[in-house]
């Protein structure tokens, strides 16, 4: 019997209609996409960044704003973001590309033949699955980017992403490049399940239409994206306090990182930087929507 199932898991991967060149027109769609909707939201990315690891040295997100102008100039609310992008791009690419294998595994038929709950539940397994696996190729970039970003001193510790990457294996070894990995899977998958499941659930039950406008995809899109960030906000503050050593002090797990973060500052600093987070939104429902639109494109000019 399991050799059964075995076979035919197989069989609906790898022998459906969807080819390996459709997988990578959805590796550049979802790369391209990246790239763009993250150029434009980065300066709100890098003072959530800065609230997140650095809370008692901003008073809220103008404060934060002015004290990064005023030291780093206009340019500085856009440092780290090459080192963001070469990080978003793939991992975007992969999500992309990995969710829809995914969710042709999960979902055979067509997707009016099943109920919204039951559509819901498979569309979230399958974009959970796939932020797990895109993940573990990625992960090394995000903790680079994050280290960068977070590097505010008169000082600068880091010459850019090699230095990064240098300087955090020659603490620890390669492993070190995974610092925080535990606590960013237990983020990841909740949240690109809401992410990809929750909007493909909206889009079934809101846009049955075949070519809904973009600022109708842009609402559902942003509502589900800012609903997927707030409900795994506190894991994605504590793993990047993991990653930064937490404003220069270093967690030996991610429930003493958890502990520390709740006698210092309360449940409220789980959320701090949210309201950034929250127009940071914007980004991943852009991505989302640019992946989306682009796809029913060429899904209607295919033949």
């Amino acid at each position: 019997c399991y050799w059964i199932l075995e076979r035919d898991l197989y069989l609906r991967i790898n022998m459906s209609g969807k080819s390996w060149a459709d997988f990578g027109t959805d590796l550049a769609l979802g790369g391209v996409s990246a790239a763009f909707s993250k150029t434009i939201v980065a300066p709100i990315e890098r003072v959530k960044l800065l609230l997140q690891t650095r809370p008692g040295d901003y008073n809220g997100i103008k404060d934060c704003f002015a004290k990064t102008h005023a030291k780093d100039g206009v340019i500085g609310f856009w440092r780290g973001n090459g080192t963001n992008v070469l990080r978003y791009f793939p991992t975007q690419a992969l999500n992309f590309a990995f969710k829809d294998r995914f969710r042709q595994l999960f979902i055979s038929r067509d997707k009016d033949s099943y109920g919204n709950v039951e559509y819901a539940v498979l569309s979230m397994a399958a974009g959970g699955a796939a932020g797990a696996s895109s993940l573990i190729f990625v992960y090394p970039l995000d903790l680079a980017r994050t280290r960068l970003s977070a590097d505010t001193g008169a000082v600068k510790e880091f010459k850019g992403f090699g230095d990064v990457i240098v300087k955090t294996a020659g603490e620890g070894g390669p492993l070190a490049l995974y610092r925080g990995f535990g606590i960013s899977v237990m983020g990841i998958i909740p949240y690109r399940a809401v992410y990809f499941g929750g909007y493909d659930t909206l889009k079934k039950m809101f846009m049955p239409e075949d070519n809904p406008s973009f600022w109708k995809r842009w609402f559902f899109s942003q509502v589900n994206t800012t609903f997927a960030q707030y409900v795994t906000y506190p894991i994605d503050t504590i793993r990047r306090n993991q990653m930064t050593k937490g404003g220069d002090k270093k967690y030996n797990s991610m429930m003493a990182c958890a502990r520390s973060i709740l006698a210092e500052k309360g449940v409220l600093g789980f959320y701090k930087g949210a309201g950034a987070n929250t127009l940071r939104a914007t980004g991943g429902a852009l991505c989302m929507v640019f992946y989306d639109s682009a796809k029913d494109y060429i899904a209607a000019n295919k033949e």
